[in-house]
Order: structure tokens, then sequence, then C-alpha cells
């Protein structure tokens, strides 16, 4: 893999460059050897963050951490997304997907079986003037981006939605009013 590593107010030593590729560097086996990590370390007040971030084709994988020591929040993060891409292998790779959106992953990973990922269940339903997408896919990329909500284009009304996560870790989703 190769690495975009930047400091956000601090510098990049080359020891938080090396405990980079040594951490992330175990998620190699999942993707093809010219895939691009960028990874963004920052210092904010008593916070050391790390955000990870792989784009490939048809979604992106991200994840971002903070803790009070840097090392940790890079194991924390390598972590986070080791769990997501064995939890989506599944959708990420065989459902909606064509041939050509598994061609950024390893083939290790794509014959490799995984638990079944659980199938987002909405569990309130909110009227809200906005634009709408497939609600399991968007959910599934709303945790890869480690968001509370996305915004997406419903492919089988071509409106736009959103789909969020209630505090109890439930799913939710807000459909325009007509």
């Amino acid at each position: 893999m190769r690495y975009n590593i930047v400091g956000r107010n601090m510098e990049v030593t080359d020891g938080l460059r090396d405990a980079v590729q040594d951490k992330i560097g175990k998620l190699e086996k999942y993707f093809r050897p010219d895939t691009t990590v960028n990874v963004t370390l920052s210092v904010e007040k008593n916070s050391q963050k790390v955000e990870v971030t792989i784009p490939v084709k048809g979604t992106t994988i991200r994840s971002e951490q903070a803790s009070n020591d840097m090392y940790v929040s890079i194991d924390l993060v390598e972590e986070i997304i080791e769990r997501q891409l064995k939890k989506y292998k599944t959708k990420l790779v065989d459902s909606h997907r064509g041939p050509g959106m598994t061609s950024d992953f390893a083939e290790a990973y794509i014959h490799e079986d995984f638990a079944e990922p659980e199938i987002a269940k909405i569990e309130r339903v909110k009227k809200f003037p906005i634009k709408p997408m497939d609600a399991e896919e968007a959910c599934m990329q709303m945790d890869l981006l480690g968001h509370n909500f996305f915004v997406f284009r419903n492919a089988d009304t071509d409106e736009i939605n959103v789909v969020y996560k209630r505090k109890n870790g439930s799913y939710g989703m807000i459909e325009p009013e007509e």
C-alpha cells in the first residue's frame, strides 16, 4: 500500500511514520498493493487524533480515533478499520457491486468468509423536505465514514434521503415530504 501521512498542528516524526506503516500495514492483506492510504495525525488540546481514509471503488473506508496518546490512537484506528472490513465484506464485495467494484481488494479478502453482516433495520421514519438512496447501502456507507447521518439519492425513487444513527445504536431514516 502507498501511504500519504500528514500532520496537522504537529510534525510527523520517523517513529510515528513507522508506527502508522506498521499498524496500518496489517491491512495490506485486504487491499491490492497500489491502494493509497491517507493518514492525518493531529493534536488538538489534550487529544491525539488519527484519521485514516482508504478510497476504493464504490465506497470509502474511513475511521477517526482520538486518545491522549498518538500510538494508542493508531492502534485503535487500525482495529476499527479491520472490524469494518470484516463486518462489511459481503456488502462491499458481493451485494450491490458489479464485476469491477472488487478490483481494489485483494483476492484473499474477496474469497475469505467472515460472519454475515447485520442488516440495517430502520426503526423510525421522519418526514423532512430533503433528498433520498438505497437505505441499507446508505447505512453501510454512513458507518464506514464514521458519521451520524448520511444524505443519499434513493435508487428506487430517484429522490434524496437521510439515514442517521440513533443514540441507542439503531438506525433511522428521514424521507422528504411531498
